[in-house]
């Protein structure tokens, strides 16, 4: 950094073959032409597939019906979640072409394909058009309600992108919302009955990651650029945040145990341990907690999840013992 006694032409002139600086305006970032590997890229990174494990929710019907080993619905499940990442990477193009604006002016997100102008906003708008029109068309293959269900989902998320994300507390509702349309449409893909539990827990879960990420933004911009990186967290404070994050967190946590002990559910699974199953969630809602708070900089506390080792390990182990309890799997003699 100069000093404040430095002249004022002390620096020498730039020449013609200097790079442009790092810390280039938005304007030029946009006006960057990508190369067509670049481009490609850029439309990868712009769908996140990262981000469609958030799509297994689709399939969370079928392992709780019992029905995991039953392949025709395993298969109309897996269409079901294919169409869904459609969904999702049409939907994060949408929010990418709306939010690049304020992406410019964060420090992460500005790095963003269609924010960088790695991908150009007509090239962008092409892709979240074909995205839809696949998606749509694929779901027109099973039951009409699952074809509803999903373009509701593709709806409440535009909505979202336009307005809804600017209003404090609507924005995480609308969140929590998108995860339950998936577990109806996994249930209604496969026509499998939804447990209210279900539905309960899926609710709960996404509404405290919600929170977990508002608290994560909030803790990472500056109040002088809030408004401009997303408008509603003008609305949000830190302890609200925290007790919302508190209160969800232990609403998802009872429920679960709920279900686990619940007659109706040990009398499915012939099970008396599948409470046993909450010590892994809970663990994962306190590392995510963790996540949240240890890492300010990170483009998206859920992102880091999937990076993050321990909580990795703890869902898998979650997935497997839930796996073993419901469908009775021992080792063989």
């Amino acid at each position: 950094m100069p000093s404040a006694n430095r002249a004022p032409n002390s620096d020498p002139p730039p020449s013609a073959d200097t790079p442009a600086p790092s810390t280039a305006s938005p304007v030029a970032l946009a006006s960057t032409p990508a190369g067509p590997m670049r481009l490609a890229r850029g439309i990868v990174r712009t769908v996140r597939p990262h981000q469609w494990m958030k799509n297994v929710f689709v399939l969370a019907p079928v392992v709780f019906a019992k029905e995991l080993f039953d392949w025709a619905l395993v298969i109309r499940a897996g269409g079901a979640f294919f169409v869904f990442c459609l969904l999702a990477g049409a939907v994060y193009t949408i929010n990418d072409i709306v939010d690049a604006p304020a992406d410019r002016v964060h420090p992460v997100k500005r790095h963003r394909p269609i924010a960088a102008g790695v991908v150009p906003i007509n090239v962008a708008k092409g892709l979240a058009v074909v995205l839809f029109v696949v998606a749509m068309a694929g779901a027109l293959y099973g039951p009409p309600l699952f074809a509803l269900v999903c373009l509701l989902y593709f709806v409440q998320n535009i909505a979202y992108s336009l307005r809804l994300k600017k209003i404090a507390y609507a924005d995480v509702g609308c969140i929590a919302l998108g995860f339950v349309l998936r577990v109806m449409a996994g249930g209604l893909a496969t026509r499998i009955p939804i447990s209210s539990y279900l539905l309960a827990c899926t609710a709960l879960l996404a509404l405290f990651l919600g929170f977990g990420k508002r608290s994560h933004e909030l803790a990472g911009v500056s109040i002088a650029t809030s408004k401009k990186q997303r408008a509603a967290l003008e609305a949000y404070t830190a302890p609200a945040l925290g007790r919302a994050l508190a209160v969800t967190g232990v609403a998802s946590a009872v429920t679960y145990i709920a279900y686990t002990v619940d007659p109706a559910t040990r009398e499915m699974f012939h099970s008396n341990w599948l409470w046993l199953t909450a010590i892994n969630p809970i663990y994962g809602m306190l590392r995510f907690v963790h996540l949240v708070r240890s890492r300010p900089k990170a483009e998206s506390p859920t992102q880091e999840m999937l990076r993050d080792a321990p909580f990795m390990l703890n869902l898998f182990l979650w997935i497997l013992v839930v796996v073993a309890i419901v469908y009775k799997l021992r080792p063989s003699a």
